[in-house]
């Protein structure tokens, strides 16, 4: 109960009135360096740096592992497991590269921060036919400049209960139709951060994982339940013990 109380007052006394203030001037950063032609340093330094100051003002420290892994000047499609909302924070803020969110298309509705996202070049989905969701893989290969890659949750939506549950195939076949490699990144801790089952903002430590990248040069829309099932195992190895009890839920 004590517990509770500390973090009740925390995060309205300290944490809420600095966040904030800190995301209104993050968007309007963005906006304006993108719009006057700074998209390359402004949609991913201001989010960034806006990113590690949450972790930070949500005293969760942060451990990464495997960036050796990723090769610069190569993009990428990331997809990790989503346990809470602080996910963004940790991709966004220690992945350490640049990258454009693949979004619901909902999220442009939010004050200030759906103008930042479109402004920085995030690509918003549309599965609401056939042709969006097309018109959606040709957006985000044009946003594949300057060595940026693509970030996707192809769980979906956050987990309700911290464990994973079955990936969707929209990421995959994008992998495919952009011949990009597919990097699986393991989150840990977020769910006791702010599970979203909450509004109440616990301390706790975060752990972001990068495994291998899986090439899909030679992949086919036959091989995309294979590449789910050995993405799915990879990130669920890289899982705290106790988000590895869960039945093992793969494909949609």
């Amino acid at each position: 109960m004590l517990k509770k109380i500390l973090a009740f007052i925390y995060q309205w006394v300290v944490f809420v009135p600095l966040f904030l203030p800190l995301t209104i001037l993050t968007a309007l950063t963005t906006m304006f360096g993108c719009w006057l032609g700074g998209e390359r340093i402004f949609a991913y330094y201001p989010g960034m740096i806006w990113s590690r100051l949450a972790c930070w003002l949500g005293l969760c420290p942060v451990k990464v592992n495997g960036r050796e892994k990723l090769a610069r000047k190569q993009s990428y499609i990331f997809i990790a497991n989503h346990q809470g909302a602080f996910d963004i924070f940790l991709i966004y803020g220690f992945l350490g590269y640049p990258i454009k969110w693949i979004m619901k298309k909902s999220l442009r509705s939010i004050p200030f921060v759906g103008a930042a996202c479109e402004s920085a070049g995030f690509v918003f989905v549309d599965n609401s036919s056939p042709k969006a969701a097309a018109k959606t893989i040709a957006i985000a290969e044009k946003r594949l400049t300057k060595g940026a890659s693509l970030m996707i949750f192809p769980e979906g939506a956050r987990s309700k209960d911290g464990y994973m549950h079955r990936f969707k195939k929209g990421a995959y076949q994008m992998a495919l139709d952009l011949n990009l490699p597919l990097v699986p990144i393991t989150i840990n801790g977020s769910y006791e951060v702010l599970p979203i089952h909450s509004l109440l903002l616990y301390p706790h430590r975060l752990e972001l994982t990068i495994h291998d990248p899986v090439p899909v040069d030679d992949c086919k829309a036959a091989d995309i339940p294979d590449l789910i099932a050995r993405t799915h195992e990879t990130i669920h190895s890289g899982l705290w013990e106790k988000y590895r009890d869960f039945g093992n839920e793969t494909a949609d």
